[in-house]
């Protein structure tokens, strides 16, 4: 169902893939926008590498937007990470490591599941010194997760030439 790497030799093994899943803060989503056009959107995320075969991805958004009716539309979305560019000793070339997943997304609905998903990402992106439960409360009924359950993932190391 999904296509094998061209470039087999520059795969990632998969705990790779994990480790930078896990580190990165930002990635692209993109699902299939308005009028069949490919709609690409700069996120923050948080990855479970428990959950699932391939782990599961979970995005913060909105309640209302662009994104969330696409994934209404058509759930099947690619994410993509892009590890830190690494510059090449002498020379001008960068090496830069990336992800690339495919699956399914879909909204939190339970009410302790998003919860404990916004608790995650708060112990993510938030400084220790913020009380992670007075940011949740003071959100609510503003803030939702995309959660994506991959069904592919692959991993590539470049270098830009």
């Amino acid at each position: 169902m999904f296509r094998e790497m061209r470039r087999f030799k520059q795969q990632l093994p998969f705990h790779t893939c994990q480790e930078i899943l896990s580190k990165q803060k930002r990635a692209v989503l993109s699902v299939l926008g308005d009028e069949g056009y490919p709609y690409g959107v700069p996120v923050n995320y948080w990855y479970d590498p428990s959950r699932g075969e391939l782990g599961t991805i979970f995005i913060h958004c909105a309640v209302t937007g662009h994104k969330l009716d696409a994934i209404a539309a058509c759930d099947k979305v690619s994410f993509c990470v892009l590890d830190n560019e690494v510059p090449e000793e002498g020379s001008w070339w960068y090496h830069v490591n990336s992800v690339i997943c495919f699956g399914r997304a879909s909204l939190i609905e339970e009410p302790q599941a998003l919860h404990d998903a916004l608790f995650s990402f708060g112990q993510k992106y938030f400084p220790p010194e913020i009380d992670i439960e007075a940011e949740i409360a003071k959100s609510a009924g503003r803030v939702n997760v995309i959660q994506v359950t991959i069904e592919h993932l692959t991993g590539k190391h470049v270098r830009e030439n």
